[in-house]
């Protein structure tokens, strides 16, 4: 039988972040798998490997590691794995997500719908920010783009003055912009904070300014409208990856020498980047306003009269620039929402036709399925495994 081992998992799971919870999840799913790990949650693990104990109460540790608790660690040779990519320490192995990939990620998203301007919303200071912009930046510099960035403290909301600093500045980026504009947030909170931001400086989310976060924070990225795309980083994996490496390091293996990246899960598309940058005119109110209604009963007679264009002259210019009709944007749009919907609810399918803007069921299920390949049900329970 496998000699039974205690785990201490330093991570501040009473911090309302989804990120600190998954690598949990994903630490207590190695455990389950393994058999003979006990993981046992100890903000204060350090002062517990006083060098003058007989046996410390530990075999490993895996936390968000900070210069104490390295320190503590080293003096009692108790292997140690950071899953914190901010932590000042660089002497521990890391696991992490591969933030320069979501950089890339996002970009790329931005740039096939039609943006030619960018922007980087981050942190001071801050690795993963670091990490973020030089991802984005060479996916824009690959496709011959560029983009501006703005820099905050994390500590925003210290103060009232601070708070007001912060949104200063935001307004101030904001009104430098040459909309339509691409831009990526380091956090989803960031993201929404930007998102409230133009609204006040009545910039129009999604059509002036596309806005994507990370992390994939399920209620702020839902509420309020509009609903946030974001990346999932995938943080149940770096948990089960951090207590995978521990477990080789309790068994004698050597630490390894570089960091360990896992690449983000997907971008999940939403409101905020409902969108596509172009440059005609006509072409752009269509689909400000196919964007707009979607969720309901439109038709191409609508969306020209609503923007007081000959549904003629309407039709060619957008096929012209899209290479598709305006009918079939609709129903793209109404598909997107709809696999929204399938992914983060479980409301019954057949009541979701009618809040996607679809006749009936029939009418629903024969676009889905001409679009995405898959039934609605399929690709349901495709995300939600």
């Amino acid at each position: 039988m496998a000699k039974q081992r205690r785990v201490a998992v330093t991570v501040e799971l009473e911090w309302p972040y989804k990120r600190h919870h998954e690598v949990f999840a994903g630490i207590q799913h190695y455990a389950r798998q393994r058999g003979n790990w006990e993981c046992i949650p100890d903000l204060y693990a350090g002062p517990s490997l006083d060098a003058k104990r007989s046996k410390p109460p530990y075999d490993g540790i895996i936390a968000r590691v900070t210069p104490t608790l390295f320190e503590w660690t080293r003096q009692a040779g108790i292997p140690l794995v950071n899953v914190w990519f901010n932590s000042w320490v660089t002497d521990v192995p890391v696991v992490a997500p591969d933030f320069a990939a979501s950089g890339r990620m996002a970009a790329e998203h931005l740039i096939a719908r039609g943006f030619r301007q960018f922007g980087f919303a981050g942190y001071h200071r801050q690795r993963v920010s670091k990490e973020q912009l030089a991802g984005f930046r060479a996916a824009l510099d690959a496709a011959g783009f560029s983009c501006s960035s703005l820099l905050v403290s994390s500590s925003y909301s210290a103060s009232a003055k601070k708070w007001h600093k912060f949104n200063a500045r935001l307004d101030d980026w904001i009104d430098g912009w040459s909309p339509p504009i691409g831009v990526y947030a380091s956090t989803d909170l960031l993201c929404r904070y930007l998102a409230c931001a133009c609204t006040r400086r009545e910039v129009r989310v999604p059509h002036d300014a596309a806005l994507i976060g990370a992390h994939n924070e399920p209620v702020i990225c839902a509420h309020p409208e509009p609903a946030l795309t974001s990346i999932e980083l995938g943080y149940e994996r770096v948990g089960f990856r951090a207590a995978e490496l521990l477990d080789a390091m309790m068994d004698g293996a050597p630490p390894p020498t570089e960091p360990v990246y896992l690449e983000p899960v997907e971008l999940l598309p939403r409101q905020s980047t409902d969108a596509l940058a172009v440059d005609d005119p006509l072409v752009a109110e269509a689909l400000r306003f196919i964007a707009e209604h979607s969720h309901e009963q439109i038709r191409v007679d609508d969306v020209a009269a609503g923007i007081l264009a000959e549904r003629r002259t309407l039709e060619r210019r957008f096929r012209a620039l899209l290479d598709r009709s305006v009918a079939r944007e609709i129903a793209r749009l109404r598909v997107e929402r709809l696999k929204r919907r399938l992914a983060e609810s479980d409301t019954p399918i057949k009541h979701l036709a009618s809040e996607s803007g679809f006749h009936d069921m029939t009418q629903m299920c024969a676009a889905f399925r001409r679009i995405e390949g898959i039934s609605p049900s399929a690709f349901r329970r495709s995300r939600q495994t």
